[in-house]
């Protein structure tokens, strides 16, 4: 602490300072020189460590905080809750621990705070174990390629962008462009689909109404009672957002270390780095790009390596990870978004002018990707999604040009009119995604041109009729499709056959 802050202080709080360094010593107990704005400065403390958990004492009980800016006499700390309490001259103790949230099975079901305390006003919840809030990621010998599916029942993604059990797939766009629906989506599909993951939204300064109505859709769908929501609202202290998504990846380690799987939904990183720069301006850490610190990097990358598949000796658990990043009118090359693309192992942007066009999800084919690729896709999806990707981006492209009224030749003709068919196939209602025998059987019908009798405007229609006779007629066919395995030829040959007859009755 300088001569001038020193000076600067009350002849009682100085006269404090110098009993405490008799009585007891500056390792385990300090002082608080000043407080403000959710910050307490605290002179003494020299033992504390980073994240370290420390006890003031206020007139009106014991507060909270945690130790962040670290310096050789005086610790800069973050008040779990409310300052109006702290005041200059409180004396402050060492918990002996660094930050740990309650962690198990007791959690599912529950909307609980970064702390772990219940927000859905049901009773105290008592796990048998905690798990730290900042942890070392498990090292490279640690892993394994990411190599089984994470089905999201989304036709888009599972086909073009598949994710894996252990992926960190980042979902970017603007506002109201549909980015947590496919999250949601996603976690409604590993209930729908019996695939035991367990789902942790994390919701960073979400409105609490918002909330609510998810809890009560999750509810509806039956997928309540294997989710975990770690819940701030924007009225939240900035520690509470901060330790949000680490507090929720605690809580998936349990699971991932457990020899299960869990998906962990981040929504979104762009409040939690908005939270963590107004901690640090607050603790006088030099400003950099945006007023960011200068770690604002290692802050997402210490949180997103966590997720990983580990090793058969470690047990194969995984833990999958789905950030959000909200852009400023597409811009994905912003300081924040470039971040967390070079952390992620691909992402899905979604594209505002197809939202607004009633293409959704408004997956982008262009600028999508995941690095993983068709390692971590079905057999059966693999076989009849090959040229997809590449197919739509081209019908993209050469919708612009045909928009002139230019004479077409034939090929580019028949491309069109199939990349027409395809993007109204892919238009998919929120709340309903699709098994893997649904997916193959409608991307196989359109593929094999059985729908190029069928008007664009009739697409979904058939599709639907295509799903409702195959589940009628042929349920034992696609329920061993269902599996993912490699489809046999008879089976595609039934689906090309009914895919025929239904297609008879869409005709213009």
């Amino acid at each position: 602490m300088s001569d001038i802050a020193v000076a600067e202080l009350s002849k009682e709080l100085r006269a404090a300072i110098a009993g405490l360094e008799v009585s007891e010593g500056l390792e385990k107990v300090g002082i608080v020189t000043r407080v403000g704005d959710g910050v307490a400065w605290i002179h003494g403390l020299r033992t504390a460590g980073y994240s370290e958990v420390l006890e003031i004492e206020t007139e009106s009980g014991i507060v909270e905080a945690f130790a962040l800016n670290l310096m050789e006499d005086e610790v800069g700390a973050v008040l779990l809750g409310s300052d109006a309490g702290v005041s200059a001259g409180d004396s402050v103790r060492l918990k002996g621990q660094v930050l740990e949230v309650p962690v198990g099975p007791e959690l599912l079901g529950r909307v609980v705070d970064p702390l772990g305390r219940p927000l859905d006003g049901g009773p105290a919840i008592k796990t048998k174990q905690t798990g730290l809030v900042e942890r070392e990621a498990i090292g490279v010998m640690g892993r394994k390629p990411v190599h089984e599916p994470l089905m999201t029942g989304i036709v888009a993604i599972d086909t073009m962008f598949p994710i894996g059990r252990g992926q960190r797939e980042l979902i970017i766009g603007d506002r109201q462009t549909g980015k947590t629906a496919i999250a949601i989506d996603t976690m409604i599909n590993q209930a729908r689909q019996k695939t035991g993951v367990v789902n942790i939204y994390v919701a960073i300064g979400q409105k609490l109404s918002k909330i609510a109505r998810l809890v009560e859709r999750l509810k509806q769908e039956g997928v309540m009672e294997q989710t975990i929501i770690v819940a701030t609202s924007p009225n939240d202290p900035a520690s509470l957002l901060y330790l949000a998504p680490y507090s929720g990846t605690a809580m998936g380690e349990y699971f991932r270390d457990n020899k299960e799987h869990a998906l962990m939904v981040y929504d979104d990183l762009t409040k939690h780095a908005v939270a963590y720069r107004q901690m640090s301006l607050l603790l006088r850490r030099p400003p950099g790009r945006e007023a960011f610190p200068g770690d604002v990097f290692y802050l997402h990358s210490r949180l997103l390596e966590r997720s990983a598949k580990l090793s058969d000796a470690l047990g194969a658990g995984s833990l999958t990870a789905l950030p959000i990043i909200e852009t400023q009118a597409g811009d994905i090359s912003a300081y924040i978004p470039t971040n967390v693309i070079s952390i992620t192992d691909g992402q899905i942007f979604m594209e505002t002018d197809l939202f607004y066009q009633g293409i959704r999800p408004a997956i982008s084919a262009g600028l999508s990707v995941s690095r993983v690729g068709g390692n971590a896709q079905t057999k059966a999806v693999k076989s009849v999604s090959g040229h997809l990707k590449l197919g739509l981006s081209q019908f993209r492209e050469l919708a612009s040009f045909a928009q002139f009224g230019s004479d077409l030749d034939d090929a580019t003709k028949a491309q069109i009119d199939r990349g027409q068919r395809l993007t109204e196939l892919l238009k998919q209602p929120q709340y309903q995604p699709m098994g893997v025998w649904e997916q193959v059987a409608s991307l196989y019908a359109v593929n094999e041109s059985t729908f190029d009798t069928v008007p664009v405007a009739k697409i979904k229609d058939a599709q639907i009729a295509l799903l409702t006779k195959l589940w009628t007629d042929h349920k034992a066919e696609m329920k061993k499709l269902n599996s993912g395995d490699k489809p046999d030829e008879a089976v595609m040959a039934t689906i090309k056959k009914v895919a025929t007859s239904v297609a008879k009755g869409f005709k213009e």
